[in-house]
């Protein structure tokens, strides 16, 4: 037999995790196109170790960089320690670092794995910035320390610890929600089953009665079909038709019932009888819990309840008041309690309140169900009454209801209260979930920015604060600039190169010896100003080399730009 063919496996994402989407595509194409722009700006506006590479040099690094921020989301440790590694280079990309560094630290759950890969790539930041400082000619060795420890802890350390608290906060509200849904059903599976258990007495009272209705009707139709028999033998197949539709309408009843599935019902004391809901049973009721030591006051207004009203209405009265009663024993000892019951002609009031106890219960007592009131509430919104029970000021909590005194003119109104109206109201979860997830997206990209903001202000803070505090050449190290010097030992004895000063020289230096492959203007920032008739002019100090041998220094001034 041929087995059915299976379906395609989703092809898993390289740039997200789950399978492979248009909208991841857009996504890394839009942040590919961002972190190009953020390092352009890069090459052009710093004078970084990189920006002195061969142009094929920034390419590559240009695509590593890129190629690991495209791919943070299904790679996030192994994308943040590549940006932490290629940032060592070139600071100003810290802002991408930071970009990779807060998703990683928010969706890594174990903390071990989290603090690990942060300060891995943290060490990674410090030991690349240590290494290339001195081949690249951006300072000492140890500006590189201070430098890769200033990136470290801004592009690295701050945001891994928000995303760290971001993560956190993310997995307590799914706990929390996951929880609150779990309670949620519970909550409907308990009230399910409250109701489920009072139409289930609710039908066991309806077999009682009415099959004791029925019982006694087939017992009389027997009696008539017997005395038929001798006086008039016509008439004794209609007495015979009598007692098996009654045999059958009592098999009927017991076959409906039964679809509620077991009959619940109140046995012992709780019993239900012919004078259930009547004035003398609540008065029974009433000094049954005074006799347990709870003060309760008695007030009837209106005559007496009686079989005109319906059994199912006296019965439902009897609940009320007893579920209400025995509430009180339970969680509210020694309060005092107000029954009020009144009687008119089309409805039955009942009212229990009891004020706030005199000692408060304790937290949980372990007695009640909590499914007493939903059942209460089945019961007397099948009646087609109304039902409420509620704290009432003061600390108390009352039960109303109120019940008519026509059941069979409640149906129609009670089905139409617990039957919806019209059509079914359409189901807006999917929308609501498309509108929640772009606004999700809307608020994620804005903080995005927001952050990228503030990291890109301390990163700013932290260069200016590292390049103020760099020093110049190591004392060990420094020697007199001479003629004949390497180049190498020229580096070492001077600032480095500015490519600032080499702007103000240009189109006004001297003109370079003959033979000369290279030259160097650094900065020294204790230079002085001469003023003469066309201004302030800036000195400079130029350093030329022919095959890295230094062959002439030249000292000039150059105009002052003036704003």
């Amino acid at each position: 037999m041929p087995q059915p063919p299976r379906p395609p496996t989703p092809r898993r994402s390289p740039l997200a995790p789950g399978p492979h989407t248009t909208w991841h595509l857009a996504r890394a194409a839009l942040e590919a196109l961002a972190g190009g722009a953020l390092l352009v700006l890069t090459y052009t506006g710093t004078s970084s170790a990189v920006t002195q590479l061969p142009r094929p040099a920034k390419i590559a690094y240009g695509v590593l960089v890129l190629l690991a921020l495209v791919v943070r989301r299904r790679f996030p440790v192994g994308s943040l320690l590549a940006l932490a590694a290629l940032a060592g280079l070139m600071p100003p990309t810290g802002l991408l670092v930071a970009v990779a560094a807060y998703p990683a630290a928010r969706q890594l759950a174990e903390p071990h794995r989290r603090v690990a890969a942060l300060l891995v790539a943290a060490a990674l930041t410090m030991l690349v910035a240590t290494a290339t400082a001195r081949p690249m000619a951006v300072g000492s060795w140890q500006y590189g320390l201070a430098l890769g420890a200033m990136l470290a802890a801004v592009t690295v350390i701050v945001p891994g610890l928000v995303g760290t608290a971001a993560g956190q906060q993310d997995r307590l509200v799914r706990a929390l929600r996951e929880r609150t849904a779990a309670a949620e059903q519970a909550r409907r599976l308990a009230d399910s089953e409250s109701r489920i258990h009072e139409r289930s007495r609710i039908a066991a009272e309806m077999h009682d009665l009415v099959g004791h209705r029925l019982s006694l009707i087939s017992l009389h139709a027997g009696g008539l079909e017997l005395a038929l028999s001798k006086q008039a033998p016509d008439l004794r197949d209609e007495a015979t038709l009598l007692r098996k539709a009654t045999r059958d309408a009592m098999n009927e009843l017991r076959e409906v019932l039964g679809v509620l599935g077991p009959l619940g019902r109140d046995t012992g004391t709780n019993a239900l009888t012919d004078a259930t809901g009547t004035r003398p049973d609540i008065e029974a009721l009433v000094e049954e819990s005074r006799g347990g030591g709870i003060p309760v006051t008695l007030a009837w207004h209106g005559p007496d309840l009686g079989p005109e009203d319906g059994p199912s209405v006296r019965r439902a009265v009897h609940r009320v008041v007893r579920e209400s009663l025995t509430n009180v024993h339970r969680y509210a000892t020694g309060a005092p309690v107000a029954v009020t019951v009144t009687h008119t002609d089309d409805r039955v009031e009942i009212s229990v309140r009891n004020e706030a106890p005199p000692t408060p219960p304790s937290a949980t007592t372990g007695l009640g169900t909590g499914r007493g009131l939903v059942g209460l509430r089945e019961r007397v919104a099948l009646l087609g009454g109304t039902f409420e029970a509620g704290a009432v000021p003061g600390g108390g909590f009352g039960v109303t209801a109120a019940i008519p005194t026509d059941p069979a003119g409640a149906d129609a109104a009670d089905r139409s209260a617990l039957e919806p109206v019209g059509p079914p109201l359409p189901d807006t979860s999917a929308e609501e979930g498309a509108v929640g997830g772009l606004q999700s997206r809307i608020a994620g990209v804005l903080t995005t920015l927001l952050g990228m903001g503030g990291v890109a202000l301390m990163l700013g803070l932290g260069l200016g604060l590292v390049t103020e505090a760099q020093p110049g050449p190591d004392v060990a190290e420094r020697q007199e600039v001479h003629v004949g010097m390497s180049k190498e030992e020229v580096e070492r004895s001077v600032p480095s190169d500015s490519d600032a000063v080499r702007a103000a020289a240009a189109g006004r230096e001297p003109a370079r010896p003959a033979g000369t492959t290279s030259c160097l203007y650094p900065y020294v920032g204790g230079g002085s100003t001469d003023e003469d008739s066309e201004g302030a002019r800036f000195a400079v100090t130029r350093y030329c080399f022919s095959n890295d041998v230094l062959t002439s220094i030249d000292h000039f001034t150059v105009p002052l730009a003036r704003p």
